[in-house]
């Protein structure tokens, strides 16, 4: 496992990201608390210098059962714990909600949860189901975070795309009065609700965009370009390797066979790209960062999705 995971589990089949121990069946709060390793809390501890001095202003976030220094903060900053991550989204989700994923990253710093929410989407005959995503800090250099993303059952892909219609995340910072924002966060539900609604509306306009297959491949050599002045042969290779890679995600998938030539293909297939294709070069961290996209969206597909709505 990479070395900026500390601890995970996932559910069933590997995920996309391809992260974590498995397990048999989705879990509880409970279960997945102790399953993903956050059974533990977070003290915060006074800062004193070796004379004995207190550093006013500011503390110490220390883990309880290892007393790992995870940040320094300030008195302002509040913490979260992970059980309170794991009953807030109890309480969003109701009381049947199963996690699919969660775990720490950066020795704790950072931990995530993944559950599935209740309804799934049939969109042009694909089943679209919807996953909220709580991402939450304890090293004072983030906040927390709510998303949701919808995943393309058959194949895994992650479909984040930015809509100016409706948004898919909500995020905070640790200061002030935590439980009230967190209630403020109950909205992302409803969300959730009105960004599926516009995605799938989205995905019946790019279905009607018809692409020929030359402006298929005009498409990829955008996303993928080529600086012919600076690029080795090596750099050259690299880029046209992935651009055949992307071109067989589009023409030759057999989960897009029934797919029409058009825009929703190609989304779909710079998706599954996105998703799923290992980068030139394969950093300790590129999971973790396929994972963060869950919460950030991706670029390449957002680009992809600009593209072909330009064509509109």
């Amino acid at each position: 496992m990479s070395a900026n995971v500390e601890t995970m589990f996932y559910t069933r089949d590997k995920p996309w990201h391809g992260l974590g121990t498995q397990v048999s069946h989705a879990l509880s709060s409970m279960e997945a608390l102790a399953a993903s390793g956050l059974d533990w809390k977070v003290i915060q501890k006074p800062i004193i210098t070796e004379d004995g001095i207190t550093i006013e202003g500011y503390k110490a976030n220390v883990r309880d059962i290892d007393d790992k220094i995870l940040g320094v903060v300030t008195d302002r900053y509040k913490v979260v714990q992970n059980e309170e991550a794991f009953a807030f989204t109890d309480d969003l989700l109701g009381s049947g909600i199963r996690y699919e994923t969660a775990g720490s990253l950066q020795e704790g710093r950072k931990t995530w949860m993944l559950a599935k929410l209740p309804n799934e989407y049939i969109m042009l005959g694909d089943r679209i189901s919807p996953y909220l995503v709580f991402s939450n800090t304890h090293d004072g250099g983030g906040a927390i975070r709510v998303a949701m993303t919808p995943i393309r059952v058959v194949c895994q892909n992650t479909l984040n795309l930015a809509l100016s219609t409706a948004t898919r995340a909500w995020s905070t910072i640790h200061t002030g009065d935590i439980r009230s924002k967190l209630d403020d966060a109950k909205q992302t539900i409803f969300m959730a609700e009105r960004y599926m609604d516009s995605l799938g509306k989205e995905f019946e306009t790019l279905n009607k965009i018809r692409l020929s297959d030359n402006k298929v491949i005009e498409f990829i050599n955008l996303l993928l370009p080529l600086d012919d002045t600076n690029t080795t042969a090596i750099q050259e290779r690299n880029v046209i390797r992935l651009r055949d890679d992307m071109k067989s995600r589009y023409f030759d998938a057999p989960d897009l066979t029934d797919v029409g030539r058009n825009a929703y293909r190609f989304v779909n297939a710079v998706s599954d790209f996105a998703t799923h294709s290992k980068p030139l070069r394969e950093t300790s961290n590129f999971k973790e960062n396929l994972f963060a996209r869950t919460m950030d969206g991706n670029a390449l597909i957002d680009k992809a999705y600009e593209i072909v709505r330009a064509v509109a």
